[in-house]
């Protein structure tokens, strides 16, 4: 493995235990009560067998009614179940198009090629299926706190935030196209739920994070059967000539 490879794996890492810590503190869970409630009714209505999740907080997926459900893992630590995967992420050990659901829980921020991630996870999401992304939005409020020195301090403001242009070009690529974008999290210091449904009922995009569901192109081809002339309506004065050719024999010999 390169150099730059080597930073890259271990930036992750530091970055992953970063988020657990996070998302266990105060604000994290706060931000984590928003997010369910706005992602409950989008994962409950998907209907299928397998779905997936990528992330470093409580799962979401759990909130599906999908009979299997798998959890990516980056270390044995964070096994807790048997349907956890442990794996590199660019390179998921499953089949295509076997997944009903699967979620990205803010880990598009935190990889260091963020792009392989989702094209390995538009990659096993059936045709379906639903791909959700979470992430940080980078216009709401928390874009304030990334102005200044010390943003390289304090997480996720150190982290680089995609926008959902981005997001439609990556997956633009991989031959998926944004269904809905939810905003969510308009207050993390702590959880309103009045205050957060008021907001999210006119989706306002004035949010510290957002809600992207993707689901699969489909272009269906219509074929094209052989094109049948209609009969060609002679004048009166070729009647003659065309019941002449009519008489005539049929040997292509010359």
């Amino acid at each position: 493995m390169c150099a730059a490879g080597t930073n890259g794996v271990a930036s992750s890492a530091r970055l992953l235990q970063q988020a657990r810590a996070f998302w266990q503190g105060e604000r994290g869970k706060a931000m984590w009560q928003c997010q369910r409630a706005c992602v409950g009714p989008l994962i409950d209505v998907v209907r299928g067998q397998h779905g997936l999740e990528f992330t470093a907080a409580a799962p979401l997926l759990p909130l599906s009614r999908l009979r299997h459900q798998v959890q990516w893992v980056p270390s044995a630590s964070y096994a807790e179940s048997a349907s956890s995967l442990l794996c590199d992420p660019a390179q998921l050990p499953l089949p295509d198009e076997s997944m009903s659901l699967v979620v990205i829980h803010h880990l598009l921020d935190i990889l260091h090629e963020p792009h392989h991630l989702l094209s390995e996870a538009a990659r096993v999401t059936d045709d379906n299926g639903k791909l959700i992304i979470l992430g940080w939005h980078p216009m709401g409020p928390g874009r304030l706190s990334r102005i200044g020195p010390s943003r390289h301090k304090r997480f996720p403001h150190q982290l680089k935030w995609h926008s959902t242009s981005q997001l439609r070009d990556w997956l633009a690529f991989v031959d998926f196209e944004i269904e809905r974008v939810d905003y969510c999290a308009y207050s993390v210091s702590r959880y309103r739920p009045r205050w957060e449904s008021c907001w999210r009922r006119y989706n306002v995009p004035f949010a510290h994070g957002y809600v992207v569901t993707a689901k699969r192109r489909l272009e269906r081809v219509i074929p094209v059967g052989r094109r049948r002339w209609p009969p060609l309506a002679l004048p009166a004065r070729h009647a003659g000539l065309s019941a002449c050719r009519n008489k005539l024999p049929t040997n292509s010999r010359r």
